[in-house]
């Protein structure tokens, strides 16, 4: 119940409103859910072993073969196709049919050597009579044909020439020169000019400068060199000291020489260096990973195995 606002019962009509996430059961994780556990509880049947295929009985069901037919009796297809060749052999009436002189056979392809009809007339490679060809008559002529390609040459088409018409070469430019003529006779005087307004621009020039020009400036001349730059020496190449830079090679900083201490010297009872008997040996080490597998998966915990993170 809501400490504030309305109750379940006065909002849905319900004593309490149920949950829409879970109906309330407990969660149960994945890796320790159990699986088949009837396999491990009572006795189990036990089928004694998978059986092989054979001709025998064993590895089937039923105790005996069952058969399709019961009480069928016995058939030999052997004598039954004997008995059809018997029974279709009183049907002739005679001995087999056998040609005089045997089959012929085809000596090519075209040929009716070996048929039984012989040539048919329709497939005959001879031509039909036909009515002698008569060719129609030439066309009238009223005059020999003309000879030329038609360019350049009259009278050589079908329909008459054009007749030729007189036309000046250079009727456009006559033409503009008399309407040009007729226009400046038509004019009274010379194209207008005003003169009130004897200025150049319609407002004062801002850079127009009256006073007079200084005197241009000179570029400063520059002084070429005669010759080209030559060192005093040529350049030095580093041989493992410092001959060939800028710099002078850093003094060596005095540094007294030390005698070491000598060491003492392990001996036995008798006086005699002491060696060891042998030499190291190696001995067996297992992997990180199969140490991890064993401390994470063994037999008390393989029923119930737990992901095990580091």
């Amino acid at each position: 119940m809501p400490s504030e606002g309305k109750t379940d019962m006065e909002r849905i009509g319900l004593f309490s409103e149920m949950e829409y996430v879970t109906i309330g059961d407990k969660y149960i994780s994945p890796f320790n859910r159990p699986f088949n556990e009837a396999a491990s509880k009572n006795r189990q049947m036990l089928p004694g072993g998978s059986k092989l295929m054979s001709a025998l009985q064993a590895g089937y069901f039923d105790p005996t073969y069952g058969r399709i037919f019961e009480g069928e009796s016995y058939s030999n297809p052997v004598q039954l196709r004997r008995r059809y060749r018997m029974a279709e052999s009183k049907k002739n009436l005679s001995k087999p049919f056998l040609p005089s002189n045997g089959e012929k056979m085809p000596c090519g392809i075209g040929t009716y050597y070996g048929t039984i009809g012989g040539p048919s007339p329709y497939f005959s490679p001879q031509r039909k009579d036909k009515i002698a060809y008569l060719p129609p008559g030439k066309n009238l002529y009223t005059n020999p044909g003309k000879k030329g390609t038609g360019y350049g040459y009259p009278n050589i088409t079908i329909g008459k020439q054009y007749s030729h018409s007189v036309e000046l070469y250079d009727i456009g430019r006559i033409t503009f020169k008399k309407m040009s003529e007729e226009h400046h006779r038509l004019l009274k005087g010379g194209p207008f000019k005003l003169n009130l307004y004897p200025r150049e621009y319609f407002d004062v020039n801002p850079y127009l400068d009256e006073g007079p020009m200084p005197p241009p400036k000179k570029p400063p001349t520059q002084q070429l060199l005669h010759g080209a730059f030559k060192p005093s020496s040529p350049g030095k190449k580093p041989g493992g000291m410092k001959a060939g830079t800028f710099d002078p090679y850093p003094t060596h900083s005095s540094d007294p020489y030390v005698v070491k201490m000598p060491k003492p010297i392990t001996t036995n009872k008798q006086g005699r260096i002491y060696n060891s008997g042998s030499t190291t040996r190696s001995r067996p080490v297992r992997s990180i990973m199969a140490a991890n597998v064993e401390k994470s998966l063994n037999v008390t915990n393989y029923k119930d195995p737990q992901l095990t993170t580091y």
